[in-house]
C-alpha cells in the first residue's frame, strides 16, 4: 500500500476537525431556518469544512507522498508554535499593540533573518495600523496593557 499524500494528510486532518465541530455545536441550540440558533453558523461551517475536506481528500491521490517529505523547515514551525504561545499568554497582560509588536519583530528579525530595521518597521506599522482599523474604526474591544498600548 502507497502512503498518502500530503493533500489526503491534511484533508484527513480537517475533516476530523470538522467533525470534532459538529459534534461539539449540537450542545448549541441551532435554531430553525426563519430564526436561526447561536449553533447554526458552527454547524454550517463545519459541514463546508467537511465537504471541502473530503475533495481535498479525494482530488490529492497525485500529490507529493508523506513519506517523500523533508522537514527541512521545522524550525520555521516551532517559531511560530512559540510566538502563538507567547500571544495566547501576553495578549491580555502586555495589551494587543504590544504583544503583537514582540511577535512580529521576533518572527521577522530572528525567525525570516530580515534584520531588525525591517523588523521594528513592519511590527510596528502592522501592530498599530491593525489596531487603528479595528480599536479605533471598526470599534472593536482589544486588550489593553499596562503602559496602555
Amino acid at each position: 500500500m502507497r502512503s498518502p499524500t500530503i493533500d489526503q494528510v491534511a484533508g484527513s486532518v480537517f475533516a476530523a476537525f470538522s467533525l470534532l465541530v459538529l459534534w461539539e455545536s449540537r450542545k448549541i441550540p441551532f435554531g430553525f431556518l426563519a430564526e436561526p440558533g447561536p449553533g447554526a453558523v458552527p454547524a454550517i461551517l463545519a459541514f463546508i469544512l467537511l465537504a471541502c475536506s473530503i475533495a481535498v481528500v479525494i482530488g490529492g491521490r497525485s500529490g507529493k507522498r508523506v513519506a517523500e517529505l523533508q522537514w527541512t523547515e521545522w524550525r520555521h514551525a516551532v517559531a511560530i508554535l512559540g510566538m502563538c504561545a507567547f500571544m495566547a499568554l501576553a495578549l491580555e497582560r502586555l495589551g494587543y499593540r504590544l504583544s503583537i509588536f514582540i511577535a512580529l519583530l521576533a518572527l521577522v528579525s530572528i525567525a525570516e533573518k530580515k534584520g531588525w530595521i525591517a523588523g521594528i518597521v513592519f511590527a510596528g506599522c502592522f501592530s498599530f495600523g491593525s489596531h487603528y482599523i479595528f480599536g479605533t474604526l471598526l470599534r472593536l474591544p482589544l486588550p489593553q496593557g499596562p503602559f496602555g498600548l
